[in-house]
């Protein structure tokens, strides 16, 4: 008996870009769709290295809805999310369906990318299950899920947490306790797939009231009644990068706290 071998489809969130060029400039080995969010509504596509590439264009903002675009409109067995930051080293996406086949039991995996000191948040250097006490680190380009398991979840990204959107960010944690909640086994991987250019944020402008009210909203939805005790763990344990900047907006751990707290009950509404 044959076994059809599974396909990749990589996702591309974009704001204003080339999508005539941005096959090239990304490295992509997949069939892929770009969402770019700019000043026209537009559809084009092509073939580039063999492998069809969809380009809707619209006149929207927010990263959530910019990959439900996508998302709703993806038809392989495996997808890859992605920005247009993201550049793919060679046989990356040999590497995602090589770890699916692997992993017949993995419903979605996380993957390594090289980026900027600054913007560390997490490194896999030995494969581990993810769970939700350990599940908030992960940027969305890292996800690669089985489609057939998400669409019969139903799951989606939230609309008002992101760049572009109400709250600063959290759209991609808020997706991963999703995927926990619906039974996902997900596993994150020492497998790196390439890199992120260096950019400005779509969203950090530093650790200023904004910041901390916008943490404490997404800090209700994300961890429920142990939102307040997460709250003050996390700003005990990066005081010295919060508040080092004397003349800075937020003083210190306590107005922080305040405002993280703030932020929680207009999530309660």
């Amino acid at each position: 008996m044959t076994v059809k071998a599974m396909r990749l489809q990589t996702l591309v969130s974009c704001v204003k870009q080339n999508t005539d060029t941005i096959a090239r400039v990304m490295n992509l080995e997949s069939d892929a769709i770009i969402i770019n969010q700019c000043d026209v509504n537009d559809y084009s596509e092509y073939e580039y290295e063999g492998h069809r590439i969809c380009c809707y264009s619209f006149r929207e903002k927010g990263v959530g809805l910019s990959r439900n675009n996508a998302l709703m409109r993806a038809d392989a067995d495996i997808i890859l999310f992605s920005d247009e930051d993201i550049r793919y080293t060679e046989g990356y996406a040999e590497k995602v369906l090589k770890a699916f086949e692997q992993r017949p039991y993995a419903d979605m995996l996380l993957f390594n990318f090289d980026v900027i000191r600054e913007r560390t948040t997490y490194h896999t250097d030995k494969e581990h299950r993810v769970r939700i006490y350990n599940s908030g680190r992960y940027p969305t380009y890292s996800f690669a899920i089985r489609l057939e398991k998400l669409r019969m979840a139903g799951i989606s990204f939230n609309l008002l947490f992101g760049g572009g959107a109400r709250y600063s960010n959290g759209e991609d944690s808020l997706f991963i306790k999703d995927c926990l909640k619906h039974g996902f086994r997900i596993y994150a991987l020492p497998i790196s797939l390439g890199r992120e250019e260096p950019r400005p944020s779509t969203w950090f402008n530093g650790y200023t009231e904004k910041f901390f009210f916008d943490r404490g909203v997404l800090y209700k939805p994300l961890y429920g009644c142990f939102a307040k005790i997460l709250a003050l763990r996390f700003l005990l344990a990066h005081k010295d990068t919060f508040f080092a900047d004397a003349d800075g907006e937020v003083k210190n751990w306590q107005q922080a706290y305040k405002l993280m707290k703030q932020g929680m009950k207009e999530a309660t509404k």
